[in-house]
């Protein structure tokens, strides 16, 4: 028997849905956050922790980012390298950039068209969006920021300062850690240190300066995990830290007067956790989620059942699932605003906005998969082609 023959071909490695489906929760518990009278967002992350789904987003928008385009820009030419991967890129910023200002847009007519109906309270749109045309200019360049449309701008940022942080991991990876670390701590010592925002003279919300460490640190457990077929190490020190941790931070945050219930929180003086520029309580309640749920078994069987998968296809979509969620969660805030919040209300709210998102996931996954089909029928004609065309020269070469 030949060698080529005895060599096993190289088994390709099976899909890991845990991230995916992580993404998938974090998008479901932002359409229950970004509206306020949802009673489901008193079961969401931001009760039972310091961190919520916000920073759970931004944390796996790091670890995509390098599985999209890191690997790319390592792979070199032809295929990949620094002018491939910067050019996916800037197409993808530019790709959020629309739907931020689609989501924007559709935001501000529909607030101005539904009071002629219906008051609406001041605080469902920013008294400078509410007249005029002076803002046009200024949400087009990101200089105007209104609330729960802040964070794909935060992703676009982060996501050009993806090659820097790629060329400083290069030269060290502990070079790139201590200068995200270093500038992190920069800002929580000066706040002031953000980008302008129009709406808020604070500066944007999501302070990218301080916000970069999440991103670097999801890119850097994703490194890690790459050289462990996906797995982060969870020795078991490591995940009795992350469970006391974030028992810790659910006995802490939990929202005992809402409930009525006596309070049971372990420190009563805990320093505010700032979610603006990233406070440590935050993002280490996110890196500890990450590394129980990227170094477990139980979370792999999971994110293979039916239930799992379903996750998993909203968080293969995120974009346009969290764009979509977006325009839904201003409807139902309307929606509840001019009818009430009672119970039928709140059923009808949830069942069409859980549906509504769903039903998109499914529609982009099924896309995908007949665009796939297509080009792999289309790549298998080309090669039937090309050896017809050899067999013909051949033919030629030898009548």
């Amino acid at each position: 028997m030949s060698e080529a023959k005895t060599d096993a071909a190289p088994k390709r490695r099976k899909r890991d849905h845990r991230i995916d489906a992580l993404r998938g929760i974090a998008l479901l518990m932002m359409l229950a956050d970004h509206a306020p009278q949802d009673v489901l967002n008193r079961f969401t992350l931001r009760n039972f922790g310091f961190a919520d789904a916000a920073e759970i987003f931004v944390l796996l928008a790091g670890y995509a980012s390098w599985l999209a385009y890191g690997r790319l820009i390592l792979r070199g030419p032809p295929t990949g390298g620094w002018l491939v991967g910067i050019e996916r890129i800037v197409r993808r910023c530019w790709r959020l950039y629309l739907f931020q200002m689609v989501m924007l847009l559709v935001s501000v007519f529909t607030i101005r068209q539904w009071r002629h109906y219906s008051p609406v309270p001041v605080d469902f749109l920013e008294p400078e969006l509410a007249h005029g045309h002076e803002w046009v200019w200024r949400v087009l360049s990101l200089e105007a920021l209104p609330n729960n449309l802040n964070i794909l701008p935060l992703y676009i940022v982060l996501l050009l300062a993806f090659p820097l942080l790629v060329f400083l991991w290069k030269i060290s990876p502990w070079l790139l850690g201590g200068t995200s670390l270093a500038l992190w701590g920069l800002i929580n010592s000066d706040p002031t240190l953000n980008l302008p925002n129009w709406l808020d003279p604070d500066g944007w919300y999501f302070n990218p300066f301080a916000w970069q460490l999440i991103f670097t640190l999801g890119m850097l457990a994703a490194i890690m995990a790459g050289r462990r077929d996906g797995n982060l190490p969870g020795p078991l020190w490591a995940k009795t830290l992350a469970i006391i941790y974030l028992i810790f931070g659910a006995l802490e945050c939990f929202p005992y007067e809402s409930w009525n219930l006596p309070s049971l929180r372990p420190l009563a003086d805990i320093p505010q956790a700032d979610k603006s520029d990233l406070a440590i309580w935050r993002w280490v309640d996110a890196m500890a989620i990450l590394v129980l749920v990227q170094s477990s078994i139980t979370a792999t069987r999971l994110s293979e059942t039916r239930g799992g998968q379903g996750l998993a296809m909203l968080g293969r979509h995120s974009l346009e699932v969290f764009s979509f969620g977006t325009i839904l969660d201003l409807f139902a805030r309307l929606v509840m605003n001019s009818f009430g919040d009672g119970w039928v209300i709140q059923i009808l709210v949830n069942i069409l906005g859980f549906l509504g998102v769903y039903a998109l996931a499914v529609w982009l996954d099924r896309h995908r998969r007949q665009a796939a089909l297509m080009a792999g029928e289309t790549r298998k004609e080309a090669l039937e082609e090309a050896k017809k065309d050899r067999n013909a020269e051949i033919g030629d070469a030898n009548p």
